[in-house]
């Protein structure tokens, strides 16, 4: 009996891990019927249909001509296959088994892309995420569509093949035509925000606020009346913070990408989400029936703003506390759990009370007195434990307005300073951190020293039951940071009531 089987690899994504999927092909003596198995989706079993025309129109003999039954497998049998990513595995396996092209080498290469009908090549997400499993796997080779060789060309010790058509592959493949491998990307960051910290007129307890949230990543909840330039606080941050390093860039770029949303290119610059409060729990934290990244993770190792924040429904915010504490999502399945990063510096802004004035000294606030507490306690206690920094933004001056423009400079440069010496410090101690806010409980007792008044005092203020536990150490953590600010090697008592009066609001 005539039997042909061929095989090639491609990979399949896990949440943001990609993992290697081996795609056999067989022919077999019977009536025509080309099959995918491999427990394989819709879109993935629509690939018959794609590589059959791909195939024609490059001039091959294509699947719907052969008179013999066709088996392509994805293996392992029991991981779900979605996308359309294995299109290109596919066609050069069919060829590999039918003899249309010399034989090679597959074990060191992976193949992924989508074929279009002409036999052109369509990018796919997670190109970044296979080139960091192609590396980990020992392969030489990732051949993939030209869209995606720039992000995926961020890891070195592989060879990134830019494939533009089907036909360009087969000729680099039998050697007529070499595919140049594309250049390690040299990584370039930017500083690309909307606003400019130094646009900001006023404001100077809150701008301090913003400048230790920078610093050690702490989480920060603005209050205040309608008007007084907490959305514009929250997006100058962006301003204030360092360019992302390359360790940060490939954390970040491996979410956008497989969440899709890249354009061809790798994330250079810090990301700012702003959900909408009509969001799903879903869309924002991450998960559903085929699991990807949220809004939270989209955030990584940038800022997550959440306007008017006692207006997000309730199950939503009550899931940001485990990521919050964590760093990280874990989104639990019956057959495995994914685990997304979750590393943002989140920034909340609300109103005091329903019509916004409550305190206000220029403008009369209307609502009861039980309207504002049962507005103010939407947001639970738990999750207000979990902010570091909340301050009152109160409404502006007129002369403050219309006096000159500060220069940032020297802020920016306090807070790129201060995060230097927290890599430095958690360098010696050989801890794998990177901010204040990461540190753990254990960790703050070993690494933060405390003046004996800056102990008497810390120890006065958790006497008075104005902390939990918790509180006691983010407390510690944030007086830290503006230790660091002010170059101190020590925490003092100044900078433990800083830390206590960024954390507790007046109203």
């Amino acid at each position: 009996m005539e039997k042909s089987l061929a095989r090639v690899y491609s990979a399949e994504l896990e949440g943001i891990e990609a993992r290697l999927i081996e795609v056999e092909v067989d022919l077999n003596v019977g009536f025509h019927s080309f099959n995918i198995v491999g427990l394989a989706d819709k879109a993935l079993s629509e690939s018959k249909e794609r590589v059959s025309s791909a195939l024609k129109n490059t001039g091959f003999k294509p699947p719907t001509k052969e008179n013999r039954k066709i088996t392509v497998n994805l293996a392992p049998a029991d991981v779900k296959k979605t996308g359309s990513q294995y299109d290109l595995a596919i066609a050069i396996g069919y060829l590999r088994a039918t003899d249309q092209i010399e034989d090679f080498n597959s074990e060191d290469k992976i193949f992924i892309g989508e074929l279009a009908l002409d036999g052109g090549v369509r990018p796919v997400p997670g190109a970044l995420n296979t080139a960091i499993l192609t590396r980990r796997a020992k392969r030489q080779y990732l051949f993939l569509p030209i869209e995606n060789a720039k992000e995926a060309s961020l890891i070195s010790e592989v060879k990134i093949v830019p494939v533009r058509t089907l036909a360009d592959l087969i000729n680099h493949l039998a050697g007529l035509a070499i595919i140049e491998a594309h250049p390690q990307t040299e990584f370039e960051p930017i500083d690309n925000h909307e606003i400019d910290i130094s646009e900001i007129r006023g404001q100077d307890f809150a701008k301090r606020a913003l400048v230790v949230a920078a610093a050690g990543g702490h989480n920060l909840l603005m209050s205040g009346p309608p008007g007084t330039g907490k959305t514009m606080l929250a997006k100058s941050l962006i301003s204030l913070l360092p360019p992302l390093d390359l360790t940060e860039a490939i954390e970040v770029t491996q979410v956008w990408s497989a969440r899709g949303l890249l354009k061809g290119n790798y994330i250079v610059d810090r990301p700012f989400r702003t959900p909408h409060q009509t969001a799903s729990p879903v869309s924002v934290i991450g998960g559903g029936s085929n699991p990807q990244p949220g809004e939270i993770s989209l955030a990584h190792r940038g800022v997550l703003f959440l306007d008017e924040l006692p207006e997000f429904r309730r199950d939503l915010l009550e899931a940001l506390r485990q990521p919050l504490e964590s760093g990280e999502i874990i989104v639990s399945r019956a057959k495995s759990n994914l685990t997304f990063p979750a590393r943002f510096l989140m920034v909340a802004a609300m109103n005091p009370c329903p019509c916004g004035f409550w305190g206000d000294n220029e403008k009369e606030c209307r609502c009861s007195a039980y309207e504002v507490f049962r507005y103010q306690k939407k947001i639970s206690g738990p999750l207000l434990d979990r902010i570091d920094i909340q301050i009152n933004v109160p409404r502006e001056k007129f002369e403050s307005l219309q006096g000159p423009r500060e220069n940032a400079d020297h802020l920016k440069e306090a807070v790129l300073k201060a995060r230097e010496g927290q890599a430095e410090r958690f360098r010696n101690a050989e801890v794998n951190k990177m901010l204040n806010t990461e540190m753990t409980a254990k960790e703050c007792d070993e690494m933060i020293s405390l003046t004996d008044k800056a102990n008497d005092l810390l120890k006065d203020i958790f006497n008075r039951s104005l902390l939990t536990t918790r509180g006691y150490y983010r407390l510690l953590k944030t007086a830290r940071t503006i230790a660091d600010l002010a170059g101190s090697e020590v925490v003092e008592p100044p900078h433990i009531a800083e830390a206590f009066q960024l954390r507790v609001r007046e109203n």
